[in-house]
């Protein structure tokens, strides 16, 4: 996956895939090899790649993306049906229909929102008895079907044998499931795409739990949806745009500012503020991009009313907005009706920002592992490093619980790295900073922002600005990185392991003769009995070949492997999520029932 391309719908490349002959499809992948090593070059809307010497293919992404097969174009002699043109689709992101890059649209302006599957009907206001007891159409069902069939077949075949084929197959499922009312499916599938381009391209960015989780999410949702009903269903639909609803005047507090870099190809920068209440706000400004834009956007604009304050000076100041209009998720719109003018701001310490660092640790974990906000108020004394295998890590003290603080991107480009590396000198420092929630059997988060190491009244936003030497307290020296054990306390990683072994490698490595260990014994002897039944069943799914009366060995099931590993996958992020409260002392969170994950690998609903 290239950057450097602009983003291509998913219908346009399904469709120019499919196109493609028998032969044509088996020279995809390199094909898309083959594009990726050629250079191109923008030209305003135009993106153009030289093939050969006499081979152009072009691009035209008028607003940034490409929205029809038209629009890519190849001077060869057997365009249109050319190898070119899918290789060209299969080698860009995947434009995110569901997040437009320009947040100023007519939804946040009247506060409505375009829903699928629940249409609201003129003088319809509540939600009748019908609707309770509503369920799938018989096109979503085949939708869903669809969407986790193609899905399936990525996970058997893993990242390194999920072609441009299987790709362009997951992207038709997922544009069915969109025609068919399931944005939801739909977005959860092109995720999975996104996903498994970064982990073939090596992108710094990717991480095998994000496709594992992605993935899980995508057959989630396909599995349940057929058998939901009521509201359960109409979450598993899904909306395309959020709803932005008229929200008054607020008076905001800048708190910080992070970069936005994401495998579909946008990139920018979302600030975040709060009110006097406390409650957290957004202003993002996220378009087609890569890293030069992620850096970039901090100085822009905010694209809010007629203030000419930038994202990083925004963090620092603060905002009064009048006629607002904020997302569930409160993301402040940019529509007509909204007028903003720079306020002054206040430091961490000061009231009103100071109440977000009074919420004890355990509270606000609670509320992030329940769906709330992921982000943490901390305060900390900085105690030294650990060595991971993904790199270095901080070492802190919170009010007693040791914690590791990791870097929130590993992209280059970006400074959290070499800030990281520089926190580590300032050792005995009691900082307050922002972070993300990791969940996991130790407490763990991703650092965002921190205090100033010589100076309380400021703040380093980590993804944006740099730390020099002269920053740190007098005297600071980086201390040797300590090979603190990262193993869990409990042995759920025999479990995780596998799960991820079959996203990144497929079934086969799961049904080899050398993977079928006595892992699910051991297990059972640590009582962990549900979790050596699902290793168990995860190995039999990827061995069971039948044959028929001939002994030939008839094709595998995927199906079955795919519920097998998709219990495996549900009950692992519950129990990490379990043992993640029970780190941080915070209040348990509901652990999937070995009943609930019995009905699941039955293929049953629940």
């Amino acid at each position: 996956m290239s950057p450097d391309l602009p983003p291509v719908v998913p219908s346009v490349t399904a469709e120019l895939v499919a196109a493609l002959s028998p032969r044509l499809r088996k020279r995809l992948d390199a094909g898309v090899t083959k594009l990726l090593a050629r250079p191109a070059v923008r030209e305003g809307d135009t993106v153009r790649i030289t093939v050969d010497d006499g081979t152009d293919v072009v691009l035209h992404a008028p607003g940034g993306t490409v929205t029809g097969a038209d629009a890519i174009r190849c001077g060869c002699l057997l365009a249109p049906g050319c190898l070119h043109r899918a290789a060209a689709a299969s080698a860009a992101p995947v434009a995110d229909e569901t997040v437009p890059p320009d947040p100023a649209g007519a939804a946040e302006e009247t506060g409505t929102t375009e829903e699928t599957g629940a249409t609201t009907r003129p003088g319809r206001t509540s939600r009748t008895a019908q609707e309770e007891t509503e369920t799938a159409t018989a096109e979503q069902r085949a939708a869903a079907r669809a969407v986790s069939d193609a899905a399936a077949a990525v996970l058997e075949a893993g990242t390194d044998g999920a072609g441009a084929v299987l790709q362009a197959e997951l992207l038709h499922a997922a544009h069915t499931a969109r025609l068919a009312g399931l944005p939801r499916a739909w977005a959860a599938a092109v995720s999975v795409v996104t996903e498994v381009r970064a982990a073939r391209s090596a992108d710094p960015g990717h991480r095998l739990a994000d496709l594992a989780g992605a993935l899980a999410g995508v057959l989630g949702v396909a599995h349940r949806l057929p058998h939901a009903t009521g509201p359960d269903l109409t979450e598993l639909r899904g909306t395309v745009r959020q709803p932005y609803r008229p929200d008054g005047s607020l008076r905001l507090y800048g708190l910080f500012s992070e970069p936005v870099l994401t495998a579909t190809g946008y990139a920018g920068a979302v600030t975040w503020t709060a009110d006097a209440d406390g409650r957290l706000y957004t202003v993002s400004d996220v378009a087609p991009g890569g890293p030069a834009r992620a850096t970039g956007a901090a100085d822009r604009a905010v694209r809010i009313g007629d203030t000419a304050l930038t994202h990083r000076e925004l963090s620092r100041a603060g905002l009064a907005v009048s006629g607002a209009t904020v997302s569930p998720t409160g993301r402040l719109g940019a529509g007509a009706g909204v007028r903003a003018v720079r306020a002054s701001g206040v430091a961490w310490h000061a009231e009103p920002l100071d109440r977000l660092w009074a919420v004890p640790a355990a509270e606000q974990v609670t509320r992030a592992l329940n769906g709330g906000r992921d982000l943490l108020f901390l305060e900390v004394t900085l105690t030294g490093t650990v060595r991971e295998t993904t790199g270095d890590c901080l070492l802190a003290d919170c009010a007693g619980l040791p914690l590791r603080l990791a870097t929130a991107h590993d992209d280059p480009s970006l400074p959290h790295r070499d800030n990281l590396r520089l926190l580590a000198a300032a050792g005995g420092s009691r900082l307050r900073i922002v972070a993300r929630l990791v969940p996991g059997p130790l407490p763990r988060a991703l650092l965002l922002a921190v205090e100033h190491p010589a100076d309380p009244a400021a703040r380093v936003d980590l993804g944006l600005d740099r730390l020099q030497h002269a920053d740190l307290p007098a005297g600071a020296d980086t201390p040797p990185a300590a090979a603190v054990p990262t193993g869990d306390e409990a042995p759920l990683h025999l479990l995780r392991r596998r799960v991820h072994q079959a996203v990144s490698g497929g079934r086969r490595v799961l049904a080899s003769a050398g993977s079928t260990s006595g892992d699910g014994a051991r297990l059972r002897r640590l009582g962990l009995a549900t979790a050596g039944d699902l290793l168990d069943d995860l190995h039999a799914a990827a061995a069971d070949r039948s044959r028929d009366a001939f002994g030939r060995l008839l094709p595998a099931d995927p199906d079955r492997f795919a519920r097998a590993w998709l219990a495996a996958a549900v009950y692992t992020d519950a129990v990490e999520r379990a043992l993640c409260a029970d780190a941080w002392g915070a209040a348990a969170t509901e652990v999937s029932s070995p009943a609930s994950l019995l009905r699941l690998r039955a293929g049953t609903g629940g």
